[in-house]
């Protein structure tokens, strides 16, 4: 069936497009983009006072299966992501096995047979519980892995490190990396500060981050390997990432809404759904990967979406760190990037959809014509407060809980077809 999209604003990144128009999709793909387009049947949406945009690409969700659907699954997460604007996401590899062979590949694809949105598997770097031991790169990839990671799996050693920084390279694949000393933020729950303090806690230093960016970065230095940071959130990190970038590293890096939105404060209400890792920061560094944002040090923005179960988040000083972020990611860069003069709109699009794509190498993030119809349409200047019990998915761990925020998504398309609709 065709759709024909009227009048809206059309936000494509990857055709530097920014104006007032039509877009005609046909057989799952953008079939015209342009002015008094019409259609000889099919639906129509009127999108008068609505954004088009290519479907958002998370390059950092954790769906829990195989092994913790207890917590959520891949179906329920990617319905999540459709009511997000999300038509994207690469699934990391901490689930249980972890996925470190073509046969969890596998069994990642075959669910997301079945999902909303398109689940892009990322495979372990190292094997299951041998933190020393690569994984077989080729055969990974061959079997679907788009990426490699060690998000959840801290890598002891910079020689590990450096293997597969060098094995990434041979195959044409990026690292995205979790950067983070555990040595000296081992135990801690929340950010070393004036709050861990007050509550006579254990802090996770920024040291730690600062401390793994620069070996990590460092590192990759010495090879033409892809790597990526994941969720950077403290100021000193992102002025070694400013200056690896000067020095020719291959290196890109991400946020998430909860490092430019919230600061450590919130952690006095000793509520577990504010806790994760890397932890919300201080003031200081929440203004610095603002700054980050609006300089270009930070390309992407993601979500570490990491659900887990109420039961697990009712104790603040023993539940496992994580928290939401698939349906709030763009209201929240909307309400604290684009209305607050960081950044326009159209770069944020740029953040959270195009640029993900070319770093994970997949085929999204583009409005153009013959592109898949993979379509986010949203109200840019609605508000809606974030209700936990009217969120999707199985998880209710929200940092954003309810707060105001302004954007909201009204459909989301994936090859064409109407995947939600608010």
């Amino acid at each position: 069936m065709a759709i024909l999209i009227k009048n809206a604003r059309i936000i494509d990144p990857s055709g530097e497009l920014d104006r007032a128009g039509d877009i005609l999709v046909e057989r799952g793909k953008i079939a015209a983009v342009g002015e008094n387009l019409s259609a000889p049947a099919g639906k129509t949406i009127d999108a008068s006072g609505l954004c088009v945009a290519p479907g958002l690409v998370d390059m950092h969700v954790h769906t829990r299966e195989p092994g913790y659907t207890y917590k959520d699954d891949t179906v329920s997460v990617a319905e999540a992501a459709a009511a997000g604007g999300v038509t994207s996401f690469a699934a990391m590899p901490n689930t249980k096995p972890v996925v470190s062979s073509a046969d969890t590949i596998d069994f990642i694809k075959s669910k997301a047979d079945g999902a909303r949105v398109k689940v892009f598997p990322v495979a372990s770097m190292v094997c299951d519980g041998d933190y020393a031991s690569l994984t077989d790169f080729g055969e990974l990839k061959n079997a679907g892995a788009i990426a490699f990671s060690n998000d959840g799996i801290c890598i002891p050693d910079a020689k590990t490190l450096l293997l597969a920084l060098q094995q990434a390279e041979w195959h044409g694949v990026p690292l995205l990396i979790h950067s983070e000393d555990v040595s000296l933020s081992g135990g801690g729950i929340i950010n070393e500060g004036v709050v861990s303090a007050a509550l006579g806690v254990q802090g996770m230093p920024f040291t730690s981050e600062n401390v793994g960016t620069a070996r990590d970065l460092m590192t990759a230095r010495s090879t033409q390997a892809n790597i990526h940071l994941c969720h950077v959130s403290t100021s000193s990190a992102l002025e070694t990432v400013r200056f690896a970038k000067k020095t020719g590293v291959r290196v890109t890096a991400e946020t998430c809404p909860q490092y430019f939105m919230l600061n450590d404060e919130l952690l006095m209400l000793q509520d577990a759904d504010y806790r994760c890792n890397p932890p919300i920061r201080s003031e200081l560094d929440r203004r610095a990967v603002l700054r980050a944002i609006a300089d270009g040090t930070i390309d992407a923005i993601a979500t570490d979406h990491a659900p887990h179960s109420a039961d697990e988040k009712k104790d603040f000083f023993n539940a496992p760190n994580g928290v939401l972020g698939l349906e709030t990611s763009l209201a929240a860069g909307i309400t604290a990037l684009v209305n607050r003069g960081y950044i326009t709109l159209f770069k944020l699009i740029y953040m959270m959809s195009t640029v993900p794509a070319q770093i994970l190498g997949i085929d999204a993030g583009s409005l153009k014509e013959g592109s898949n119809a993979d379509i986010a349409l949203f109200d840019p200047a609605e508000k809606w407060i974030v209700e936990t019990d009217r969120l999707h998915g199985k998880a209710r761990n929200s940092p954003f809980k309810g707060m105001e925020l302004t954007g909201r998504v009204k459909y989301t398309l994936v090859d064409g077809e109407i995947v939600y609709q608010d």
